[in-house]
């Protein structure tokens, strides 16, 4: 995480802040805060206070990571360098309200569920270099992480499938090749395939863009066989805010959600100088 801050500051300073060299007296020191424009979960300000303090910059934290956040709440405040402040000032407003946006996101769904044992997941649909900070984010705001990284655990998915010839081939070629502290998930979408795969031993079945109707058939199905103990069930697309206790109605274990992390909107702060 520290390479990637290393490059968005690199990327946004390029050969230098002509604007603050201009105009800004060098060593001049001055307080800063960052205030919220917005409501939600507060994300990342553990990172940039860290950032901060890195450049030399005295913080002062005023609000913790994860609290529930109102228009005008003082998040950090800060004593230094004006030209060293307004070099880190983008780049650490643009994580800072992105992370706080995804973890919003996910508190929202989080909370709906809160009562039913369901977990809400993420996926890897997050932004390029920095899934590491929406995977963050996504804890905050009371989501699990789902995969970081395609080493984290065995996860066949239709394209696997579509090179294997069928979910069970590829289910049982992974058992055969993958170690025993791995888990196996696998994607399908027919009711006879996710039968197939709960008899033979898959960790989790996700049951991909299936409708409310076909979910509640497979899970039935597999109650009345007596199997359904046999494998976690993770259900995934199509599902927002207002359908989503109907899933919970049908029995599933996990609900992953894409939209937390490529479709959250940033929350929006400001960076003032007195």
């Amino acid at each position: 995480m520290d390479k990637i801050i290393e490059y968005m500051l690199a990327e946004d300073k390029g050969f230098g802040d002509i604007t603050s060299n201009a105009v800004v007296e060098k060593d001049k020191i001055v307080n800063a805060s960052i205030v919220s424009k917005d409501e939600g979960i507060l994300a990342g300000i553990d990172i940039i206070r860290e950032l901060f303090e890195e450049y030399g910059v005295e913080i002062t934290l005023c609000l913790k990571e994860g609290v529930r956040i109102s228009k005008n709440d003082l998040l950090i405040s800060f004593r230094g360098d004006a030209r060293t402040i307004l070099l880190l000032e983008r780049t650490a407003l643009n994580l800072l309200m992105r992370m706080s946006g995804v973890a919003s996101a996910a508190a929202e769904y989080a909370d709906l569920v809160k009562d039913y044992g369901v977990i809400i997941a993420g996926t890897r649909k997050t932004s390029p270099a920095i899934a590491k900070f929406d995977k963050y984010a996504l804890t905050v705001g009371g989501a699990d992480t789902h995969r970081f990284s395609l080493d984290d655990m065995v996860l066949i998915k239709d394209n696997h499938i579509a090179v294997c010839g069928s979910p069970l081939d590829a289910l049982l070629k992974a058992k055969k090749n993958t170690s025993f502290s791995k888990k196996i998930e696998i994607e399908v979408e027919t009711l006879d395939d996710a039968i197939g795969c709960v008899e033979n031993g898959a960790d989790i079945v996700m049951l991909d863009n299936m409708s409310g109707e076909e979910v509640k058939e497979v899970v039935d199905e597999l109650i009345r066989l007596n199997i359904r103990q046999n494998s976690l069930i993770e259900v995934s697309g199509g599902i927002t805010k207002e359908n989503i206790l109907d899933y919970v109605d049908y029995g599933v274990d996990i609900i992953s959600i894409g939209a937390l992390t490529h479709s959250s909107r940033s929350l929006n702060f400001s960076l003032n100088i007195e």
